[in-house]
């Protein structure tokens, strides 16, 4: 390795498992005050994990941190990779005693939101534990935050160069401007988790469940503490408000300080906010009449479990309050399409974004004028600003990966023997940090446990692709990047 000076990613490194080893407290007050054993399981990660990270940020301290280009490809890449190992320690030697590869899968499940899961019995499971789950989310969606207003944008990655003016400066560095905007994003995110755990503990869940499902809501993470998720509850009042949350969680988060601000015009003049509340508005209505009409549910059931469905898939959540596989074949290619969707950028939701889709149909409006009209000049906008070629370029070369990625690690979770059904939702959930995929295996009501271990990976390396936007890892891989 030549050509650049890894110090400044190695510390940030450190810094970050520095901040991971004291989220352990957490877990480990929980199980003490409760009189689990796991409690010294977490007080042994919090030492291992905070020894590490001290130990990085001494080794390679500096007197300013400012990263270039090259060094934030790799700290993006890196970061997760490192801290996933290490916050998987806890589920490797608690009592449930996760292998390797469950544990690795369960870590970065948790940290890129995805919500996909290995563990069964989580009614019984210690509440360090699930608490554990649930804080992983929590942080890995501040994190993603940050990383969609401040380093993508910087790194040009899948047309986010477009709201590079609202995040970061112009500079080649990661500058202050964008450190300030991601604290005034994470106290928003911060008064939104308590709000809903507050509005879900008057609904009915106890105060632990109420806070566990709070950050898994706005992080829309999808981790439950029952093995039934939100179906355990059977609560109208519930469903409600995290679908509130859920569809909170999926919306720009810069744009709530356009609110905070008093700025509501700024809000709603923003094109993806629109779409994607019109998306999932038009989405529940058609499926709640389908229902209706073709299984004779009631229209206020009808129109509930539609809409939580419909929402928990499209921001990619993944909370399940029913089986909606059961409902025939429709609505499983329906939930399946809806996989791809996301919600915005800025925002905790995975997926292909809206903006994406606007802009693609924006060319294709184009594209399409042009062919009648080939002198034509037609101006291509996106809120107001210019659409550039790069920025195209960008957009359709994301979804090209995404689509190919897909299909790869469909062929490599069939290789290793998985069904079809299972192999193909899987890798679609996994790249869309989704989580519940279909058949009965990976379904709304089932788990990964049954995956085999290599097939474990290949779905922590989608999710990873997947929440780094793909083209962070490639750029990474490059044998160019580490040349000087």
């Amino acid at each position: 390795m030549t050509g650049f000076d890894t110090r400044p990613v190695f510390f940030i490194i450190g810094a970050l498992l520095s901040v991971l080893a004291v989220a352990m407290l957490l877990p480990m007050s929980v199980d003490l005050a409760a009189g689990n054993p796991d409690w010294m399981v977490f007080a042994i990660a919090f030492a291992l994990t905070l020894f590490f990270g001290v130990q990085f940020m001494l080794a390679n301290r500096m007197d300013r941190i400012a990263l270039n280009l090259r060094q934030a490809f790799l700290l993006t890449a890196l970061s997760w990779v490192v801290i996933c190992a290490f916050a998987a320690v806890p589920f490797m030697v608690s009592q449930i005693d996760l292998s390797a590869a469950d544990a690795y899968f369960e870590a970065m499940s948790s940290l890129t939101a995805t919500g996909a899961t290995v563990i069964s019995g989580l009614d019984g499971l210690a509440p360090g534990l699930l608490l554990w789950r649930s804080l992983l989310q929590w942080l890995g969606g501040i994190g993603i935050i940050g990383m969609a207003i401040a380093i993508l944008p910087f790194l040009q990655v899948g047309g986010m160069q477009l709201f590079r003016s609202e995040s970061s400066d112009r500079s080649d560095k990661v500058t202050p401007r964008a450190s300030d905007l991601a604290i005034a994003v994470g106290w928003i995110y911060l008064c939104l988790t308590a709000v809903c755990t507050v509005m879900l503990a008057y609904a009915g869940m106890s105060w632990f469940d109420a806070v566990n499902h709070a950050m898994t809501a706005v992080s829309t993470g999808g981790f439950s503490t029952r093995d039934a998720s939100i179906a355990s509850w059977n609560s109208p009042a519930i469903e409600w408000v995290l679908v509130i949350f859920m569809v909170l969680g999926g919306m720009p988060f810069v744009r709530f300080i356009s609110l905070a601000q008093g700025r509501a015009a700024s809000f709603w003049a923003d094109t993806q906010i629109r779409w994607y509340l019109g998306f999932l508005a038009a989405v529940s209505f058609g499926m709640s009449v389908w229902l209706t009409l073709t299984r004779g549910v009631p229209w206020d059931d009808a129109i509930r479990v539609t809409t939580f469905s419909v929402v928990s898939v499209v921001t990619t959540t993944g909370y399940a309050s029913i089986d909606y596989e059961r409902w025939g074949p429709l609505a499983s290619v329906v939930f399946f399409i809806l996989t791809f969707v996301g919600g915005c950028t800025g925002s905790t939701s995975g997926g292909l974004k809206i903006f994406r889709f606007e802009i693609l149909f924006i060319v294709l409006r184009a594209l399409q004028r042009r062919l009648y009209s080939p002198n034509l000049v037609i101006p291509l906008n996106y809120n107001g600003k210019p659409v550039s070629a790069d920025v195209m370029i960008s957009v359709m070369s994301f979804g090209f990966v995404y689509l190919m990625s897909v299909f790869v690690l469909a062929f490599v979770l069939a290789f290793l023997g998985v069904d079809v059904v299972s192999a193909l939702s899987g890798a679609a959930t996994a790249v869309s940090n989704v989580g519940p995929g279909l058949g009965p295996t990976i379904g709304p009501v089932g788990n990964y446990a049954t995956m085999p271990d290599g097939a474990k990976w290949a779905l922590a390396a989608g999710m990873l692709l997947g929440r780094l936007e793909f083209f962070t890892i490639l750029v990474v891989l490059s044998p160019s990047f580490w040349r000087r």
